[in-house]
């Protein structure tokens, strides 16, 4: 969509830059809350340790880091009861592989405790506030109401059938409640967490190349420079300097994924250019051990000036550090002043999993504040949601090539289009886990996942938590890029869809 409104020249209405700017703000707030208890907490939080935690202690702990209301000692009592009978039952669900009891685990029972009840929590809290997005979107994460040109969502204060003054309403009033969990909560975990892993500031720095193609337009304009989040790249972990994104300098090798390309696997395409040909009939899956010097991922490897990018919410936040963006600048800080150390910390697992947090605070500050716009917009009578004057085939060029850039909440996602004759005629995706996960290029040089995990310390090669740690700080996309391997090739898993 914003690929071909760039190839078109297309510039959408304020409202639909707006509404697009709502729908990513609470996609972000809610993915991240998600990624924190549901995806990642786990690898730092021994749910069996909970049942040893003293309530009373537990609640102690809580009210000295935040006045959150569910915090007081029955209620820890009531969650650690429910979590035994859960644990006695032997059906414990999305818990049955944790490594429980790992040596790696470092918080004390009334820590994990409080960390249980939150995640518990927080699965409730988010089926509310992700409303938002059903009533601006439709459908979560893949909104269905987007449109070249602008949105599909009517705008009308004085119809039933459109957002009206009741939807804003209800749409602040979520926005109140995921702001809240977020300050009272999140933040709150995040750094009880991380005070007891301060060392890991000191593993999973990865590539140190950081691209972020920037978010929350502030025109109108496709590919719009006037961002609140910048565009920007760090080069080599060195925040001095911002160095500005140009979209001609990003390729895309084939040398160890289970492509090719028709002039040869060792070179790079630049996306307009761009194949994805199955035609590779070498070893893939099944297979009986994976040859990391042939081809061995469905994932391409992304490069931008022939450097392996890590993308993301850490990209985005030291950009925006970078950048001297006011709020987030303060944050950083704060949290940096918090647990002790200094800069240098963020280029790390540790770092990683701060700037998520850190990034989540600020846009859910700022989500009430776009809706505003919004309903600032239709007091003075601007419905306008759509710029449909070139959707006419007829009146396009007989040539037409465009980019689109978005931030999605894994990181820069980019779409390249390419129109002959009022027709497709070529298209390509580079999304988050393919910068973040992508295999060696032809150089050597490795994805920001496989240098990530270089110089890991690993207590127990059976139970690897310290892996997963770095891996899922990442946050992986589970359709994109996730391989369940084994190097002696024991079966770990088993997905069956329906």
């Amino acid at each position: 969509m914003r690929a071909v409104e760039n190839a078109l020249n297309i510039t959408i209405p304020d409202n639909a830059r707006i509404i697009r700017n709502i729908i990513t703000a609470i996609q972000y707030v809610q993915d991240h809350v998600i990624h924190f208890y549901h995806l990642h907490a786990l690898d730092w939080v021994d749910v069996v340790s909970a049942l040893k935690a003293d309530p009373r202690k537990t609640a102690q702990l809580a009210q000295s880091i935040s006045d959150w209301h569910n915090s007081s000692t029955d209620y820890f009592k009531t969650v650690q009861a429910k979590l035994k009978a859960f644990v006695e039952s032997g059906q414990i669900g999305p818990f049955t592989h944790g490594y429980w009891g790992h040596p790696a685990y470092k918080l004390p029972p009334e820590a994990n405790l409080m960390a249980v009840a939150h995640y518990l929590e927080a699965l409730d809290w988010q089926r509310d506030v992700i409303k938002i997005q059903a009533l601006l979107g439709a459908k979560n994460p893949h909104a269905q109401t987007y449109l070249v040109g602008g949105m599909a969502v009517p705008v009308d204060p004085n119809s039933q059938n459109a957002l009206n003054a009741g939807s804003i309403a209800f749409m602040q009033k979520l926005a109140k409640k995921a702001l809240e969990f977020v300050q009272k909560v999140y933040i709150p975990d995040l750094l009880a967490v991380a005070s007891f892993y301060k060392e890991w500031a000191n593993y999973g720095a990865g590539v140190g190349n950081y691209l972020a193609y920037g978010v929350f337009e502030q025109d109108n304009i496709s590919n719009t420079e006037n961002l609140w989040l910048p565009r920007g790249i760090i080069l080599n972990r060195d925040l001095s300097k911002v160095h500005p994104v140009d979209q001609a300098k990003i390729t895309e090798y084939v040398t160890h994924s289970w492509y090719t390309y028709s002039d040869g696997d060792d070179k790079a395409k630049h996306p307009w250019q761009g194949e994805t040909n199955y035609r590779y009939t070498g070893p893939k899956p099944p297979y009986k051990f994976l040859n990391t010097d042939g081809k061995y991922s469905w994932l391409k490897a992304p490069r931008y000036d022939d450097r392996p990018m890590e993308v993301g919410p850490l990209a985005r936040m030291l950009v925006a550090y970078a950048s001297g963006h006011k709020r987030v600048r303060e944050v950083i800080d704060g949290v940096l002043k918090h647990l002790g150390v200094g800069p240098e910390a963020l280029f790390s697992t540790l770092g990683r999993t701060a700037a998520r947090g850190v990034e989540t605070l600020v846009v859910a500050e700022m989500l009430p504040v776009w809706i505003g716009e919004l309903a600032a917009n239709m007091k003075k009578g601007d419905l306008q949601i759509c710029n449909n004057e070139k959707w006419d085939p007829s009146t396009w060029p007989k040539e037409a090539q465009g980019y689109g850039w978005h931030e999605a909440p894994r990181g820069a996602l980019g779409h390249w289009v390419r129109i002959r004759d009022g027709k497709i005629e070529n298209y390509q995706i580079v999304v988050p886990s393919t910068w973040n996960g992508s295999p060696r290029d032809a150089k050597g040089q490795r994805g920001p996942y496989e240098a990530a995990l270089v110089g890991t310390p690993v207590a127990d090669p059976d139970r690897p938590i310290e892996v997963l740690r770095t891996v899922h700080s990442f946050d992986p996309c589970m359709a994109c890029a996730v391989h369940v391997v084994d190097a002696t090739g024991k079966k770990r898993a088993k997905i069956r869809i329906a």
